[in-house]
């Protein structure tokens, strides 16, 4: 929705909000692939005057629920303590609710012909496929950090002999351009495929986005997509933003992501959240 068609007075019900690269440094145009997990107080103060506003803020992010749990707690969410968040995780193939971590919606696909068919171009690269709630399953092991929770060794062939909700291939000695390269080159169809900040590709079931997973929280707490707010910075974030009600990309998000969103905020490293929130929810 452009803001041409936005009502007058609108506020948003519900804030979307990515995680790296939105709330914490790092991402597209920034210095460093390193993230560093903290929240500006800057943004902290924002996100509380909207939860206090009575928006719901909802995280929705490529993480799976073990790199998101600590981030809600960062953020103090739920408020009140009582109650639960609703999380879009997987880039839309899992949402859950928190805390505890209770899985509410789940999509899967057959990865099997895709995955070898991008080995044949990249035969060295690392493979994960998520294990909700407990990790990853891995035919080698992720630089540290990368992917959080248990991980199990496993062949290929065994990675994805079953219908999973994700797979992520990830080759360190190549180059996000070298993703898109390869993903333009093999041509990928019926799937979703998200590129990440590095040579980082995610494969989801098709029809499954970030904006998918908000549909389903925003139906169970009777919010329309018109007022949603989303924030993103990523390629994994552009459904999300033309979804939403509103949806706004940092400063540092590559041009696509840009031209998807209907504005564009301050990038990561100057608290862009925190203006845009400061439009909808003031400081007193």
């Amino acid at each position: 929705m452009s803001g041409a068609h936005r009502p007058a007075g609108w506020r948003p019900r519900l804030v979307a909000l990515d995680i790296d690269g939105t709330l914490f440094t790092a991402g597209h145009g920034v210095a460093s692939n390193t993230v560093d997990e903290t929240v500006s107080p800057v943004v902290r103060a924002a996100v509380d005057r909207a939860v206090d506003a009575g928006a719901h803020v909802v995280l929705a992010t490529g993480r799976s629920t073990f790199g998101i749990t600590r981030v809600l707690d960062m953020l103090g969410l739920p408020r009140p303590a009582d109650d639960r968040a609703l999380t879009v995780a997987s880039n839309g193939s899992v949402t859950f609710a928190y805390p505890p971590v209770e899985v509410l919606t789940t999509v899967t696909f057959d990865a099997s012909e895709v995955v070898k068919l991008l080995l044949e171009h990249v035969p060295h690269a690392l493979v994960a496929v998520e294990e909700i709630g407990v990790g990853y399953r891995v035919n080698r092991h992720f630089p540290e950090g990368e992917i959080t929770g248990e991980m199990v060794l496993e062949s290929v062939d065994e990675l994805v002999a079953e219908p999973v909700t994700r797979v992520i291939l990830r080759d360190p000695d190549a180059s996000e351009r070298d993703f898109v390269e390869l993903a333009e080159k093999v041509g990928l169809h019926g799937i979703n495929y998200y590129i990440g900040w590095t040579a980082w590709l995610d494969l989801a079931p098709t029809g499954v986005s970030k904006a998918s997973g908000l549909a389903s929280v925003c139906e169970r707490l009777g919010v329309g997509a018109e007022d949603v707010l989303a924030i993103g910075d990523g390629r994994n974030d552009i459904e999300m933003l033309e979804w939403a009600g509103r949806g706004v990309a940092m400063g540092q998000a590559p041009l696509e992501v840009r031209e998807a969103a209907d504005d564009v905020t301050d990038p990561v490293q100057d608290d862009g959240v925190a203006r845009e929130l400061a439009r909808w929810f003031p400081a007193r």
